[in-house]
């Protein structure tokens, strides 16, 4: 997979390395401010403090 991304990236490796800089970063603020967010009710951990 990544070595189909990287081709397909557009450029020098220069631009490529930041192209894949910026998807990379994307892809994490994704997850940090959609889908764990959305995910955190659903998940078993609520409740942590120990009895």
């Amino acid at each position: 997979m990544y070595g189909w991304l990287w081709r397909h990236l557009p450029g020098p490796f220069a631009v490529k390395s930041l192209i894949a800089l910026v998807l990379f970063l994307g892809v994490v603020a994704l997850l940090m401010f959609v889908v764990f967010p959305w995910l955190d009710p659903l998940l078993p951990f609520n409740s942590v403090s120990v009895n």
